[in-house]
């Protein structure tokens, strides 16, 4: 087997780690040639959001592209005819550290595929993060993937050396990973694993941890997945789900199997920010009958025109919480028109432009010193068996298409 040296193996293995979400956008070769000052690599360089909100460049690479695994999705899994190659832990470590020097990056995701066995591939993973923290005095950020059926003293020993670890739930239930892979075990390697993270988050309190669905490979809908993040959120103390919209690769089971739409990936962050951020309950959400979030509409739109027993709300007394559930309204223009009104009581649309609020919006829900300035028909409750009805607001879809990390 031919030898590569360590920026070949990035290349492949960099390239490979790209379907791991990480917040991130790939960064572009800005030079060509090796260690020119100002260049980058082509794979393996991403950015990130920090629990500070900080953004940071992450080196994402997987230890190895080699895997037993057999998911129907995956470009490395286990028989595919695809280059293979892997790191030693000090090499990767060593070449971590020479992209740091150069300040082409801050931090460090890693991820693996499994090979001889999940113990062994974890021992390796923790080998490089022992190898940074104890070798190079690295005190930055490190995201460490925890494999499906790590033993709890690899979990305990990740969390350790991570600011944030992950493990991939890949699917909503048992039945539907069952379609994705013949190899993994969904309630002892992938809930257990999140029982045993959520227990060392006691013991480890600035250490975070998230999860990835890869969206439409099971044949899952969205009430599955969402009812799936809720339960994580609520009985494993997941810090925050990302949404992996399916792409098929060729040559894997699901060649064939049509692409997920973009904005089906978008809906469900929306939905996503509403339970996490806005005090959404999952029976919140709006679904069709097939389990659906409506694509032409955002979900806190939909629920809105959803509940007119609701609607409108004076704008001067409505509490905080449900100041969040109006469109156009997100927590720091919910709170800037609580503070203001202590003293201040609105009058008229033109006063809460300051607010931050999107007022176009929001003016078909809120009263203001008792005066309605919306358009009625927009509360009119739509038939939830077709929602072709909720086309009047196309004059908005167009703009909510591409906000799905908006303030709404």
């Amino acid at each position: 087997m031919k030898t590569l040296d360590p920026l070949a193996k990035l290349k492949i293995l960099g390239e490979g780690a790209k379907y791991d979400v990480c917040a991130s956008t790939a960064t572009r070769v800005k030079k060509p040639g090796q260690w020119n000052i100002g260049a980058t690599a082509p794979s393996g360089i991403c950015h990130s959001f920090t629990p500070d909100g900080r953004c940071i460049s992450l080196f994402k690479v997987l230890l190895t592209n080699y895997c037993e695994k057999d998911c129907a999705y995956c470009p490395n899994r286990a028989g595919r005819d695809v280059a293979r190659t892997k790191f030693a832990a000090d090499e990767l470590a060593g070449l971590f550290m020479e992209f740091y020097r150069r300040n082409y990056v801050e931090g460090l995701f890693l991820s693996s595929g499994v090979t001889h066995s999940t113990g062994h591939t974890m021992s390796e993973i923790l080998k490089v993060a022992e190898v940074l923290r104890s070798r190079y005095k690295f005190g930055g950020y490190i995201h460490l993937k925890i494999l499906p059926g790590a033993a709890d003293a690899d979990v305990a020993a990740a969390m350790r050396f991570a600011n944030r670890v992950s493990l991939n739930m890949e699917a909503p239930s048992a039945a539907h990973l069952a379609r994705l892979s013949s190899s993994k075990n969904f309630t002892g390697e992938i809930l257990d694993g999140m029982a045993k993270i959520s227990r060392h988050l006691k013991e480890q309190p600035g250490v975070s941890h998230s999860t990835q669905y890869i969206v439409g490979a099971a044949q899952e809908a969205d009430r599955d997945i969402l009812q799936s993040v809720t339960s994580l959120y609520h009985q494993y103390n997941l810090k925050r789900a990302y949404f992996s919209a399916f792409q098929p690769v060729d040559d894997t089971p699901l060649a064939t199997v049509g692409q997920t739409p973009l904005l089906r990936e978008n809906r469900l962050y929306q939905s996503d920010f509403l339970l996490r951020l806005y005090g959404f309950r999952y029976s919140d959400l709006v679904f069709d009958t097939c389990g659906n979030l409506d694509q032409d509409l955002d979900p806190k739109l939909a629920y809105a025109l959803h509940h007119p027993e609701i609607f409108p709300l004076e704008i001067n007394k409505a509490s905080f919480q449900d100041l969040l559930k109006v469109p156009g309204l997100g927590p720091r223009s919910a709170a800037k028109i609580v503070r203001v009104r202590r003293e201040y009581r609105f009058t008229q649309p033109a006063e809460l432009k300051n607010a931050g609020l999107v007022l176009k919006r929001a003016l078909s829900f809120i009263t203001i010193d008792g005066r309605f300035y919306g358009d009625r028909i927009k509360l009119a409750k739509p038939n939830r068996q077709n929602y072709t009805q909720l086309s009047l607001w196309g004059d908005t879809r167009d703009h909510l298409l591409t906000v799905a990390m908006a303030d709404h």
